[in-house]
């Protein structure tokens, strides 16, 4: 039997409304329950298991306050030529870590120190560990 694989902009669209209600403070199951869904059916559309009908990513782009368009932003685009000078590859690793837990805290936590020097020292302390982490693997 052959496991069906779903379509990337299906797995793309999902992993940014997950991304989304992440960032929200929304949980899958109130997402679902203002759906009218399960929080098991969220997990699919999240999962891209189970496509997203037109009318269903509206009422969610509403829900989570964002455009439709959000969901496609970075998405990728198959055999289309890619376009201007953007990184496809870093998109997607960017999208694909801000669908985490800990990038979206980390993103929650970073965006509310108000000093661009902390930031800035922050950025050099987590460039500093990862390059320590990759000299030692």
């Amino acid at each position: 039997m052959i496991k069906k694989v779903p379509n990337p902009i299906d797995r793309h669209v999902g992993s940014r409304v997950r991304m989304r209600r992440m960032l929200a403070g929304v949980s899958q199951e109130k997402l679902g329950e203002a759906l009218g869904l399960t929080f098991q059916q969220v997990q699919k559309y999240e999962k891209g298991a189970n496509r997203i009908s037109a009318s269903r990513l509206q009422q969610i782009a509403k829900m989570l306050d964002v455009p439709v368009s959000f969901f496609f932003e970075g998405a990728p685009t198959g055999d289309m030529p890619e376009s201007g000078f953007a990184d496809a590859a870093a998109t997607t690793y960017i999208s694909e870590f801000l669908a985490t837990s800990e990038g979206v805290q980390l993103t929650k936590a970073f965006t509310r120190i108000r000093s661009g020097r902390v930031r800035r020292r922050i950025i050099d302390l987590v460039e500093a560990l990862a390059e320590e982490d990759a000299g030692s693997a």
